[in-house]
């Protein structure tokens, strides 16, 4: 008899966010020249490769040494919460999983190359260009807050 995986959903969510988000990463870096863009909109939505060495929408750029850490600790935590924690319910296994897909993503990269490839630029409003693994833990956050309102808390 075998055994099922418990939270498959939160595994297989995690290897496609991270597969897709490394995959559009690779075409950008083989199809466009640093700081080229792109415009699929003029003037509202462009592919612009970008490397960004620090956080979310360029902070801590100078010094963001430390989040290549930080990307492998929250991707350890998150796997060791799917492996030895609870059978968690869809909703959470979505929001973990593509937490741990971008974290992964932007981790790869940050340890392979110390910055993190970005190409998706809404100029429209002005707004940094990021990645599909930001995305992808933007993403997670809402599918958390979701599991989060959808849970009553005791009186």
């Amino acid at each position: 008899m075998t055994k099922r995986l418990k939270n498959r959903l939160f595994w297989i969510t995690a290897v496609i966010s991270l597969i897709l988000d490394q995959l559009t990463k690779y075409l950008v870096v083989h199809s466009f020249n640093l700081g080229e863009t792109l415009p699929l909109w003029q003037g509202v939505f462009h592919l612009t490769y970008v490397r960004n060495t620090g956080a979310a929408f360029s902070l801590f750029s100078q010094g963001g040494g430390w989040l290549r850490w930080l990307s492998l600790i929250v991707s350890l935590g998150l796997i060791a919460l799917a492996w030895f924690g609870p059978a968690m319910n869809t909703v959470e296994q979505l929001g973990y999983s593509f937490i741990l897909g971008g974290a992964l993503g932007n981790g790869i990269d940050r340890f392979l190359n110390s910055y993190v490839v970005d190409f998706l630029d809404f100029r429209l409003i002005n707004f940094a260009v990021f990645n599909l693994a930001d995305v992808f833990i933007n993403v997670g956050i809402v599918f958390l807050l979701i599991a989060n309102f959808r849970h009553k808390p005791p009186i």
